[in-house]
């Protein structure tokens, strides 16, 4: 897992006491809808709505500033789901920009594949600048067309708002090698401090970012060209301010930006600026509350998970006793950052919050001790605490004497790439799939004595990558399937086919607790996969805690620009959330026909997205069925997926421009046309077995 988080986009203007005056004169020029002034984005890793042990209060409850605020105040979204594959990278950038990964170019995990000249995949890391590229030339965040996608950040700046941003998913610098050559240059100073001074040169542009509008004051110190070639519309005579080397002097010019406990942000070398991407609440919300303060309207955050052990290293189990001060102080931050803003001027009645978390994990540990446990008054401890992690290339090569090279992207849900690439139907593909059916491990955490169980519980080759919308513009990045394994598994390969494991029936040796982590992510199950997202602000409704609708992180981009009034130039995957919004903030066609769009999004969810009804069905029915089963079956199956995911793209095609048309044009809506669809949609779902 890899720490980041973030955001989708919206703007505002700012109203905050003693900002500089150029910032003020700033604030003039962005204006967003219904009352907004701020917009402030947070997004965490892995902090959970749900109690992981039953008698232990949740992440959330244990933060009751966030929760109460949440509840309390506006509308906490419960039945929220993530994409597939379900990881740190792909949930942030889903919700950056308001599509699945096909249509970004990053939909497998943390790092992905990519087949190389020679047929070998290599493994990119997931987290880069936006305008970066690959080895085989195409954008890393790449369109269906081909092109750069489009940029979250630009709807705000070309409204007139500065975007700041912490430790957001590839919206700034993730690295300080092809990052800072990509956009200053190998001959650059910039470059020549990454090579001189690392470490100093990560806390001086990773992580941090301003962009700005045309003209900002902001960015007329230190600024660098915005370039972003591929915009739809173009972008030009736009700045930016990478890292806090150019951004702490405009937003704090008496001197480094502080955390909420009033110690400089830095890293663990003492170097002043990024502290690197797994910040604490303290850390983020301080940052933030700084840009915030000091003019910038529309920002995105990113805090680190609570149950890594972030002081010394390794993990916690629920209720343990580093969790639960982590959690404490996650809380108290929370406390000071919204005291900090409400003196500031900023606060619910003028500013819209969404905050959400990338995912959930499964913990993968044996049972508490003592039995009554709660965390809070008594700590828990585990003598059992650690994913089991196993080799696959030496558990196919012992349970089928199957040597055939391929590498994955290690994971819950690890994605195969054979070498050399061989088509669906090529007897290395089909024996690896039939093979994956078939694997048996030995879970040490399944009972007393742990136990033998299959490995594998759905399997997705291409034509169900298609249907979760997972297959990009570049064919290079296309696993030949994916393995989404039993969540207390942790998967990898190295090559290495010898000394085999033992016993053959199950390479049981191969499985090895790893007590570092026990945290895992990326598989489909709903403990991992649904999460939460809340809104607060001008003209969201105070509903509580809510459940009555599915949502899912391509929901969260749309519903923030309607409520600030801006657009992007492409259509989404998600709609806009109007359930919880407030009629005076809707227009006339949404209010008008609330009750039939809220029955087609129901159901445009239901056979669009990846958990849907239709996605969870499809792959853990026919898809798994087809790739376990003899060819015949499988050609069989696989022609009845692509059936499906035809017929679903041209009705969820039809839902959205319905949703988006009433949603961001005021489209009249036909309601026999909308009903038409529904029951289209219900009838493909009763097709699916």
């Amino acid at each position: 897992m890899k720490s980041m988080v973030c955001a989708a986009v919206a703007a505002s203007t700012m109203i905050s006491l003693g900002h500089p005056a150029t910032a003020a004169s700033e604030q003039n020029k962005c204006h967003l809808a219904n009352g907004i002034e701020h917009v402030v984005y947070l997004q965490f890793d892995n902090v959970h709505l749900r109690r992981d042990n039953a008698s232990v209060p949740s992440d959330l409850e244990q933060m009751p500033n966030l929760l109460n605020f949440l509840t309390d105040e506006g509308t906490l979204f419960t039945r929220h789901y993530t994409p597939l594959i379900s990881h740190t990278s792909v949930d942030i950038l889903t919700a950056l920009t308001g599509v699945y990964g096909d249509k970004f170019g990053v939909p497998i995990g943390n790092s992905f594949g990519l087949f190389v000249n020679n047929g070998v995949a290599s493994f990119p890391s997931s987290f880069t600048y936006w305008t970066d590229k690959l080895a085989d030339g195409t954008y890393e965040m790449l369109d269906q067309q081909g092109h750069n996608a489009p940029a979250p950040w630009v709807p705000s700046t070309r409204g007139g708002c500065d975007v700041g941003a912490f430790s957001i998913a590839n919206i700034d610098f993730e690295n300080v090698t092809t990052d800072i050559d990509n956009v200053f240059g190998p001959s650059s100073p910039q470059h020549s401090e990454a090579a001189s001074n690392p470490n100093k040169a990560i806390t001086d542009f990773e992580g941090i970012i301003i962009h700005c509008a045309q003209g900002s004051p902001v960015c007329a110190k230190n600024g660098a060209p915005d370039i972003l070639p591929d915009e739809p519309g173009g972008y030009q005579g736009f700045q930016v301010l990478y890292g806090n080397a150019n951004v702490q002097p405009q937003i704090s010019p008496q001197g480094p930006v502080d955390d909420l406990d009033g110690d400089v942000i830095a890293d663990s070398h003492g170097n002043v600026g990024f502290p690197g991407f797994s910040p604490s609440a303290s850390q983020s919300l301080g940052y933030l509350a700084t840009m915030l303060e000091a003019g910038i309207p529309v920002v995105y955050g990113y805090i680190a998970d609570a149950h890594d052990n972030h002081a010394a290293g390794g993990t916690f189990g629920p209720g343990e006793t580093g969790y639960v001060q982590q959690l404490a102080a996650y809380n108290e931050a929370f406390g000071k950052f919204f005291a900090r803003l409400a003196r500031a001027g900023i606060s619910k009645h003028n500013t819209l919050f969404i905050i959400t978390a990338d995912e959930n994990d499964h913990f993968v540990g044996g049972s508490p001790a003592p039995a009554n446990c709660d965390g809070v008054n008594i700590p828990c401890t585990y003598a059992e605490k650690g994913e089991i992690n196993a080799d696959l290339s030496l558990v196919f090569a012992t349970e089928f004497g199957d040597v055939t090279p391929f590498r994955v992207h290690s994971d819950d849900a690890p994605t195969f790439y054979i070498n050399g690439n061989p088509g669906q139907t090529a007897v290395a593909t089909r024996t690896l799939e039939r093979e994956a059916g078939q694997l048996l491990g030995f879970d040490l955490v399944d009972g007393p004595n742990g136990s033998t169980n299959q490995v594998t519980q759905a399997l997705a080759d291409q034509a169900e990558q298609a249907l979760l919308h997972m297959i990009t513009a570049d064919p290079n990045r296309t696993p030949n399937f994916i393995l989404f394994a039993n969540p207390d598994y942790f998967l990898t390969a190295s090559g290495n086919t010898s000394p085999l494991c033992t016993p053959m029936a199950n390479a049981a040796s191969c499985f090895l607790e790893q007590s570092g982590f026990a945290w895992n992510h990326g598989d489909f199950q709903n403990q991992i996969t649904q999460t939460w997202l809340g809104i607060v602000g001008p003209g969201v409704r105070k509903l509580g805690r809510f459940g009555e609708i599915f949502s899912d992180h391509t929901d969260i981009r749309p519903t923030m620009l309607s409520l600030v009034g801006l657009r992007d130039d492409y259509a989404h995957d998600g709609r806009v959330l109007f359930e919880a919004l407030a009629r005076h903030v809707l227009p006339l066609s949404l209010r008008a026909h609330g009750d039939t769009l809220s029955q087609l999004a129901e159901a445009y969810k239901a056979i669009n997205a990846p958990l849907g009804e239709l996605g969870v069905r499809i792959l853990t029915g026919i898809s798994t069925t087809a790739l376990k089963g003899d060819d015949s079956t499988y050609t069989l199956l696989e022609a009845e997926i692509n059936a499906i995911t035809k017929r679903r793209n041209e009705i969820a095609g039809s839902m959205i421009e319905m949703l988006e048309g009433a949603a961001f044009d005021n489209r009249p809506v036909n309601d026999a046309v909308a009903a038409h669809l529904i029951g289209e949609a219900y009838d493909l779902l009763d097709s699916v077995p």
